[in-house]
């Protein structure tokens, strides 16, 4: 199933194209709204200072439809950050992180890692989560969580009370990563997510 894409444009000569996939049985068969596509959206219209527009894709937990779906928006539709919500636990239906390493050219495994530090500061159960991150051509595909709460804890880290960061969350290390992979110089809202580059790496902010 295909979702409308949504556009957020900003000043910017280069713009991130990012694919959304939600993969989830009963949401691909209507039994229920999905959640994970919005929560992503919303993340992103508050945490990009940058140009950037998305493709979404609502799939079942189907390896081969994951797989030609992460193939499509990779080689075809030409995004350069994808990624996937759903399907990544121990059931027998959680397919996607299989998919997502049967695709891929480079794995990336800090970002498998920093996700599951990140969710054991909220729940124990995150030790029996699977995500992986991969790079396919010139693409950065991740796995997140499916419910909405956890992929922005996922994505923004862990603060405290007083909003002093713990643990950065992994989307500081993803804009350079695209850097490196030759793609558009993404800039974040610091007060959303402060992305990370050396400084040789870093550009000075046109006047707002």
């Amino acid at each position: 199933m295909i979702l409308p894409t949504r556009a957020m444009t900003m000043d910017s000569n280069e713009e991130l194209l990012i694919g959304l996939v939600s993969i989830s049985d009963r949401a691909a068969q209507g039994v229920y709204a999905d959640q994970g596509i919005p929560a992503l959206q919303n993340w992103f219209a508050g945490a990009l200072r940058s140009s950037w527009r998305m493709e979404t894709r609502l799939i079942a937990d189907d390896q081969a439809s994951i797989e030609a779906t992460l193939v499509e928006l990779v080689d075809r539709v030409g995004c350069q950050l994808v990624l996937t919500t759903g399907g990544t636990g121990p059931a027998a239906r959680d397919v996607t992180p299989e998919a997502t390493l049967a695709i891929a050219d480079k794995v990336m495994p800090g970002f498998g890692e920093e996700m599951r530090r990140i969710s054991l500061h909220f729940v124990p159960t995150a030790i029996l989560s699977r995500q992986v991150g991969v790079i396919r051509g010139k693409a950065l595909i991740l796995n997140l969580p499916g419910q909405p709460k956890s992929i922005r804890e996922t994505l923004e880290g862990v603060r405290a009370a007083d909003g002093t960061v713990l643990v950065n969350g992994i989307f500081a290390a993803v804009p350079y990563c695209i850097d490196l992979l030759g793609g558009p110089y993404v800039e974040t809202v610091d007060e959303v997510i402060r992305a990370f580059r050396p400084k040789s790496a870093l550009r000075a902010r046109p006047p707002t």
